[in-house]
Parts: C-alpha cells; structure tokens; sequence
C-alpha cells in the first residue's frame, strides 16, 4: 500500500511538474512577430515620417507606455477591473456566459484586455470556448510575466484601428495628425471606442454609431468623476475625423537613410532633429529648388549643426522626395560623394599655419603655373602676382591653392584630412595630385559639415596643455557614445582660419552676406566644381554649422552652377531662420595657443630690419622663420631718384632705403592691383654698366623645363607657340635668341611666336644693359 502511495505520489508531482512546465513555456516569444513600419522621430518626440510595414499595415514599433487620457477610456470601455484581476475576469466571464446562453448565441466574450491581448497574438482565431480556454490560461501566465503597464503597451500597440491602421501610435497620426499624449478626451475616447469595432471608422452611416459610442463612453468618464461638466460639453462639441491623414515626411531621405544602414527588424528612429527647424530648412530648399529647375538645376541638399553638442538639427536630403526617382529627387545626397571643389581650402590655410610653412599675410605667388602639364587658373582667369595666404583663401584664388599644396605635400595633406575625419579619400596621393585642392577628390556634405562643425569646435578651446579633440556628428539621440581622437590641428590655426573666412569680401554679389545680420558674423566658404556640376557654401558661427550643395544628382553640370550663386543663398537664408547663440557672436581668440610675432607690413614674413613692421597672431608652436625675402637695401643718390653703387658713387653721397621688390614675373602683375606698388628707381646713367644684377627680366611662358606639344592647326599645318617675357622696365627693349640664333626685338610687350622643331632647346632673352635670361625647353613629337 505504501508502495502504491509513493507511485501515485511521484506520478502527481512529475504530472504536476509537466502541468507546471507546460503553463511557464505555453507563451510564445516573441508574443508578437510581425512587421513594423520604420518611423522617424524628432528630439521633442515628433513624428518625422514613416515608411509602411512590409505587410502593408500602419504597424508603429511598440510602445512602452500608455498616455494617461488612453488608458482611462480603455480600462472603462472594455475591461473595468482591470487594475483588480490577475488576467482573468471571473465576474465578466460568468456574466457573459449567462448572457450567451440566454440569448442562445455568443453575444459577450467577458475577454479582459489581457486576453484581448492574447487574442491579437494568435491572429483573431475563430471564437469558441475551448479558444476562450486557450486564452484564459495564456492570459494568467503572460500577468505572470509582464506588468499591468507592458500589457496596456501591448494592447495598445496591435489593436486595429481600422483599415490597415494597427496601433494607438499610428492611429493617433493617422486620425488626428498628433501623438498620442498630445490628445484630448474627445480624441482618445474615439480610439478607445474603434478597436472593438474598426469598421466604424470608416464614411457612411456607420460614423453616426461610432460618435454614440465615443459620447457614451464620454459621459461614462464624466459619472466616474475623469471630467467636470464643461470639459464633457466640450468634448461632446468635437467632430470626428473626416479621413486618415497623410503622416508627416518631414526628412524621407534621412528615414531611408537609416533604414538601409539599420537593415530588417523593428526599427524606430530617435534622432536630435529639431522639427521647426527641419520644417524651416526644408522651406528654404524647396523654395530656392524652384527657381533653381528653371536653369535645369533639380537637386539641393543642406544640413544644419548643433556646434556645442555636434547633433544635427536639420537634416534636407534633396530638394524634394518622389519614390520613382524623378530627376534623382529619391537620392540622399548629403551621403553621395561628389567633387569638392575649393571647400577643402581653409584645411590647407590651417595645416600649413600649424607647420610653420605661411603667416596668413604671408604672401603666395599669384602668377601663370604649370606641373607636369598641369596648370590651373583663376576663376576669373586673372592673376595678381601675389597674394597674401588668407586674402587668397577668402578669395578662393586656384593658383595659390595649388602652389600652398605643391609645398606642404599631397600626401601630408591627404593625411591631414583623413585623420580629420574625411571618409572618401580612398585612393593614393599619386592619383590625386595637386587636383585634390581643386576638386580633384570627392567628399560629402555629411563629412564636410563635420570638418567644418569641428574646426569650430577647435577654435573654441580655451584650456592649455588640453589636446583639442574632433569628434563625430551625432544623428541618433540614443547614441551617448562620442567618437574623438586627438586632433592634428591647433586651436589658434582653427581660430586664425575662421577669421580669414569672415574678414575678407569674396568675389561675386554679397547681398546675402549683408543680410545676415551686421552683429553676427560667420566663416563660409563656397565651392564649386569642375564643369558646373557641384555648388557648395558651408558656413560657421560659435553656435552652428550650416552646409549647403546644389547640383544635379545626376552629375549633369549647369553654366551659371556656382557656390555663390546657387548655395550661398541657401546657406544664408538657412542661418537667417537660426536662433542666434547667448553665449557669444564670434570665437574668442584662444590665447593661450598663440603667439605675436613681428612682421613686414608689404609682405607678411618675419621682419628682417628696414621694413614697416606689424604685430601679428600666429600659432603657439608654429616654427616659421622666413624672414622678409622682399625686402632690400638700396642704395640712391643724394636726391633719392636713381640707384648707384660705389663703382660710381662715393658711399658718403648715398642714401640708402629698404625697398620692397617683388620678382619680375610677379611684379608684371602684382603691379595691375596695387597701384600704390613703387618700383626699383632705374640706375643713374653713368651706373648702368655696373653690378646690375637684381634680374630685371624673367619669364612668363614657358616655365623653366616645360615639355610642350606643338598641335596641328586647322589647315594642317603645324602651329607655332607664342613665349612671354616681362621687364622691370616698361620702355625695354628685348633681343630673342633660341638655341643662340637671333630671332629679333621686342619693346614693351614682349612676346615672340616660335616655330619650333621637336627636341630640346634654349630660349634667351637679352636686355640693352646686358642681363639676360634663359630658359631651357622641350618640344614633343607626334610620337611622344
């Protein structure tokens, strides 16, 4: 007997044990696996936009809790105890199932919401009791798990709301255009009312049983005490929504950005947009976008910056959005790279302040350059011999451009900006070259508006002995890790670039430059590529980042596609509509990581003695040590009009002067924009024949060594190539020899057209005092 009693025991408890474990494991996980649509959210909780479920329903991700007006009307339309029962409703299923046998049919479930909830897991299977069994017992366990808060959020996350509308979230868009927490008793009451019948939300008779209902349930909360008297007649007065509403897309291009980074799941994006200011920059493209399709210009994208806490706050992808791709309008253009055109100067201005290689009044050759072919020009094709480093940044001047980077190093340069966070330089200096100043590399807006966001960050260092730090662009607000590594550049270089860019006027019309505000100021620059495809204005202050590109997605350039025309007004139009940092309007100069030196005041370089001298702000550990090259002591007369020397003059009889002396060939043109420029007296008569030696005469073509390919003309004959010489002195004359044959005479404009053969040869050139110049020359074949 005691044998039989222990059996019996053990087969309970091992039956008891499979009961047991079959009621823990009896809830699937997930209790709910279906498609979500992919929703966009702003910093305050907007919605932004949405991409459909895969399935065709307005599916938001779930919620995690439930607005306060929502639960009320729910828990007292559909399951008034709540609060009370563990899952199950006894009192409500006795009920119902007095009443079903009563009416001899299936009138009331008695479903608590919690079996509701089950109930939408498993796919609304057909009623019967033993499916009412099924969910009674799934409903004890799932309030086993889950608090009464999470099966509130799970109800109000899948319940249909009618049509293909699933969800309080999307409902609450779809319907009223708000979130959830944002709606009255009116609204919420009318969506605690819909689950039970969705069909009721759509036109026709039935809209007249669904406002019954709402008003019910409306004065039902009003018995319970959830609203006074007026609040209930105001509630009555709404009307319902007349149809579903389109949900916002306010950044689309951004949403599908982050779809196709994020990959398949349930996916919601909180990101640090700010909605006005979203709302106002995508105004502002769409605007200018419409002017612009008048020049064939179909394409604009912009991005604005948050330059204290580097989140983005306005994210315009292109001008506008069409899901067929028209004129590339789908395209995300702040991620696609695209040529840079000049935006990558003020990276050069900086690195090359850091290492020690310019002064930002230095000045740079501004004159006919040719590399290796290679040979770029000015966007007005002009010249002006020389030019101080941040007048030719400001003017965005090729020529210094390329001659800056022929120095410090494609290479070194590449390197700058790869450590500074540009991603798309993925090829070897060699294929860049000298180009990569110019546009010759792509970037995108994204990586630009980071560059320039952190060369803001930068110049606002203010500890010493602090390594500055560049850091990543923040999009998702969830994200609070920060991508940073020590920077290579220095916050007086920083600060020292950002003035260069605000104090000299650019070329072009400056009307949006006076508009924004004479008592903020702001460092842009403009780009534009080769071909009129890319137009491009970034601009900076101390509180944001503002980048602008225009173009075509397609590549096709435009005539009349340049920064200034195009992006800046974008760009500015942009800042207009910005709040204006309390902190300060400008940078504060970091002293602390700079030092003044003494300079000449005609070139910019380190004062040697003799010069008008200046105090200017370099970089703390910047070792430049160029002095004056300019600058020379000449020795007049006692009238101060004419040079001697002592094989003519006695040294008691001279005066001397420090001189400022450009280079023949930068003189030529520095001398058409500086009228002021004095030239070298001429030598007294009697001195001519003597130690003239300060080279009068150089060449402005060919350069020294250049190869040159001579093309057929039209007729086929061979053509012939025109070289040019300049003289201090503009009533010279010059004697043109080549490879020792003369050629002839020229005065005042001195040019000679060759007919040359292929192979090596000389050029020389011979003034009435006998200085000379050569210059060796190769002509190319056919073959070569």
């Amino acid at each position: 007997m005691t044998t039989r009693r222990r059996r019996a025991g053990a087969l309970a408890t091992a039956a008891a044990l499979l009961v047991g474990a079959g009621f823990w494991t009896c809830l699937e996980e997930p209790l709910f696996n279906v498609p979500t649509a992919a929703v966009l959210v702003g910093r305050d909780g907007t919605l932004l936009g949405a991409r459909i479920a895969s399935d065709a329903q307005w599916r938001f991700p779930a919620m995690t809790h439930v607005p306060e007006k929502f639960e009320t009307a729910i828990v007292a339309f559909e399951d008034k105890r709540f609060h009370d029962h563990h899952g199950v409703d006894p009192i409500a299923l006795a009920r119902a199932l007095y009443l079903n046998v009563t009416e001899g049919k299936i009138v009331s479930g008695g479903s608590t919401l919690t079996m509701q909830v089950i109930r939408l897991s498993r796919r609304n299977r057909a009623r019967s009791y033993s499916e009412k069994l099924i969910e009674s017992v799934l409903a004890l366990r799932l309030e086993l798990e889950h608090t009464k808060d999470e099966v509130l959020a799970l109800y109000a996350s899948h319940a249909p709301f009618g049509g293909n509308v699933v969800g309080l979230e999307a409902a609450s868009w779809r319907y009223f255009g708000r979130a959830p927490e944002q709606l009255s008793w009116a609204e919420s009451t009318m969506l605690a009312v819909l689950p039970n019948s969705p069909a009721l939300i759509h036109p026709g008779r039935n809209r007249a049983e669904l406002l019954a209902k709402r008003d019910a349930l409306l004065s039902k909360l009003h018995d319970k005490g959830k609203l006074d008297a007026l609040d209930l007649e105001l509630a009555l007065r709404e009307p319902l929504p007349s149809k579903p509403l389109p949900l916002p897309q306010a950044a689309p291009h951004l949403l599908d950005t982050l779809r196709a980074r994020a990959g398949n799941g349930t996916h919601r994006f909180d990101t640090t947009i700010d909605p006005s200011i979203q709302a106002a920059a995508n105004a502002i493209v769409a605007e200018h976008a419409r002017r612009l399709s008048r020049q064939d210009i179909h394409n604009a994208a912009a991005i604005v910056v948050d330059n204290v806490n580097f989140e983005v706050l306005a994210y315009v992808g292109n001008a506008s959005w069409s899901a067929d791709g028209e004129r590339g309008h789908a395209v995300d253009v702040i991620q696609r790279p695209r040529s840079t055109g000049s935006i990558l100067k003020p990276f050069l201005f900086a690195a090359m302040l850091d290492a020690g290689e310019i002064l930002p009044e230095s000045l740079v050759p501004d004159v006919p350059t040719q590399y290796a072919g290679y040979v770029p020009e000015n966007y007005d094709h002009a010249y002006r011999g020389a030019v101080p480093a941040k007048v030719a940044l400001a003017r965005s001047l090729n020529v210094p451009a390329v001659r800056m980077l022929r120095r410090h190093g494609v290479g070194r340069f590449q390197d700058f900006l790869t450590h500074m966070g540009m991603t798309t330089l993925n090829r070897s200096p060699e294929h860049y070259g000298l180009t990569l100043i110019l546009g010759g590399a792509e970037t995108t807006l994204w990586d630009m508006a980071a560059l320039y966001a952190n060369l803001a960050e930068t110049a606002r260092q203010r500890r010493a002995r602090t390594p500055s730090t560049y850091r990543a662009l923040k999009l998702r607000s969830k994200d609070t890790t920060r991508t940073e590594r020590t920077a290579e550049l220095s916050p007086g270089a920083a600060w020292l670039t950002l003035e260069a860019l605000v104090e000299v006027a650019r070329p072009g019309d400056g009307r949006h430059w006076r508009e924004f505000g004479s008592s903020r100021r702001i460092g842009w620059k403009t780009g534009t590529s080769y071909g009129h495809r890319d137009g491009w204005a970034i601009g900076t202050t101390p509180s944001h980042t503002v980048a602008v590109w225009v173009g075509n997605a397609s590549g096709e350039g435009r005539p009349g596609l340049t920064g200034t025309a195009t992006a800046a007004p974008i760009l500015f139009d942009i800042l207009n509509r910005l709040p204006a940092s309390e902190d300060a309007s400008w940078f504060e100069p970091p002293y602390l990581h700079m030092k003044q030196v003494e300079v000449c005041k005609d070139d910019g370089y380190l004062a040697g003695g003799g010069c008008e001298t200046s105090e200017e702000w370099i970089p703390k550990h910047s070792h430049f040590d160029q002095v004056s090259p300019y600058h020379q002591r000449v020795h007049l007369d006692s009238e101060g009009r004419k040079r001697v020397h002592g094989a003519c003059e006695a040294p008691r009889a001279m005066t001397h002067r420090s001189w400022f002396v450009l280079p023949a060939h930068l003189e030529h043109y520095y001398r058409k924009h500086h009228a002021d420029y004095r030239r070298l007296p001429a030598y007294r008569a009697d001195c001519r024949l003597a130690g003239a030696d300060d080279a009068p005469i150089a060449f402005l073509y060919p350069n020294h060594g250049t190869r040159l390919y001579i093309p057929m003309d039209l007729g086929q004959e061979k053509g012939r190539t025109i070289f040019e010489a300049v003289h201090r002195d503009e009533e010279a004359t010059l004697f043109w020899h080549l490879d020792e044959r003369y050629l002839g005479s020229t005065t005042r404009f001195h040019q000679q057209a060759l007919d040359i053969t292929p192979g090596p040869h000389v050029v020389t050139v011979v003034d009435e005092q006998g200085n000379r110049l050569a210059q060796p020359f190769e002509i190319l074949s056919a073959q070569d």
